[in-house]
């Protein structure tokens, strides 16, 4: 055997070695051809899902304004899904902050204007909701069109190598895609997202109390916790809401003398942690551009004020999508972490409470918490019965 297989491979057999050397040429010159064949045929099914995504997200769009949408609806949506944001320039750093906030309000002015417009008999929580599901809904457009971008580039070059790095991508670019919708598609109910943990917690500390809107889309409450008089703020809800937080907190603190700021946030784990683990730390928790975390840190830095945070860990994933049980499940924990932080200062002190996040599904009052959770471990139910039935 072992003699037959080394004359295969050329020997003493010099037509041997001459077939090898074909066999060699051609492996060579048309493998590259092959195999960049097979990643299109992968990369073009996947461009497909995500477009297919793309459109199932309008839809839910579509339909959260109205069951029974006309042309010019539709027409509206699929235009408004092209909306881009250009950010300032930012070569000369002075004053970066302020432009920005600008961009910002105005791209918040248009969303409600665009809302409004399509559905102008529709109460101003729904609203919301349907401005939220808009947003993810052009996110997991964008990211269908990217894909699409480099599928018909790689298909134009034949670059094998563009091909490759978008291969190898791809399962976190579809992970991402598929998270955003199901955000799309909770956001656009009204229903809570992993994100609504800051809100949730500050409507907790909030109970019975009564609400005001101190800048647009945040309200506040006067809450008593233990002989300290806190201000507790969050996104109004329940509607779909961010809100102006850094506004309302450097507000309050140029009115009131503040013992200390607390913020209270979903933040992303690392793979192997588990989701609902909370942390303690200092600085402000919260994400974004950076425009309503700038306005804290300067107000704070300027009166010697200390920041602390308290986070729920999550994935990114889960942050978008409907909210999981472990996820609610942190809130004593967190509540243990505030108090805490509170101890730090003494009786008769203010402080801050800020919770921060999407206020989507999380009312203002402690009689909406309750069915809230209840959403939350149905959710969960019908995840662990939909796994269930996969495994089988």
């Amino acid at each position: 055997m072992d003699t037959v297989l080394f004359q295969l491979i050329g020997g003493d057999n010099v037509f041997s070695w001459v077939i090898w050397l074909a066999f060699m040429v051609v492996f060579f010159l048309f493998y590259p051809k092959i195999m960049l064949s097979q990643i299109m045929w992968k990369l073009e099914k996947s461009a497909r899902d995500l477009e297919i995504l793309s459109e199932k997200s309008k839809k839910i769009v579509i339909e959260s304004i109205s069951k029974k949408p006309d042309k010019r609806i539709r027409d509206s949506v699929s235009s408004f899904f092209e909306f881009f944001v250009i950010t300032p320039v930012s070569l000369d750093p002075s004053g970066i902050v302020a432009r920005l906030d600008h961009v910002l309000k105005s791209q918040r002015d248009r969303f409600r204007y665009f809302v409004k417009q399509v559905a102008p008999k529709m109460d101003e929580e729904k609203r919301a909701s349907i401005e939220m599901g808009l947003a993810g809904g052009m996110t997991v457009n964008e990211i269908a069109k990217i894909v699409r971008h480099y599928v018909e580039t790689v298909r134009k070059t034949k670059s094998v190598q563009i091909a490759m790095v978008l291969q190898m991508q791809l399962p976190l670019i579809e992970r991402l895609a598929k998270s955003m919708f199901k955000g799309t598609k909770a956001m656009s109910a009204g229903d809570p997202i992993g994100d609504s943990i800051g809100p949730l917690v500050a409507t907790e500390i909030i109970g019975g109390k009564k609400t005001t809107e101190v800048e647009d889309g945040i309200v506040m409450a006067k809450v008593k916790m233990k002989g300290r008089d806190a201000f507790v703020l969050k996104a109004r809800g329940p509607g779909g809401r961010i809100g102006f937080p850094g506004k309302a907190v450097k507000n309050i603190i140029e009115k009131n003398k503040i013992a200390r700021v607390i913020t209270i946030d979903a933040a992303a784990k690392l793979e192997g942690e588990k989701t609902g683990t909370v942390a303690e730390g200092v600085g402000v928790a919260m994400g974004g551009p950076g425009v309503e975390r700038s306005y804290i840190e300067e107000i704070v830095t300027k009166n010697d004020i200390p920041l602390d945070s308290v986070i729920v860990k999550m994935s990114p994933e889960q942050a978008i999508e409907p909210m999981r049980k472990p996820i609610k499940d942190a809130i004593p924990k967190v509540m243990k972490g505030i108090e805490n932080s509170i101890e730090r200062t003494k009786k008769g002190d203010k402080i801050v409470i800020l919770g921060v996040g999407n206020s989507s599904g999380v009312g203002d009052s402690a009689k909406d918490i309750e069915k809230l959770k209840k959403l939350v471990d149905s959710y969960e139910k019908k995840l662990k019965a939909e796994k269930k039935k996969n495994n089988n």
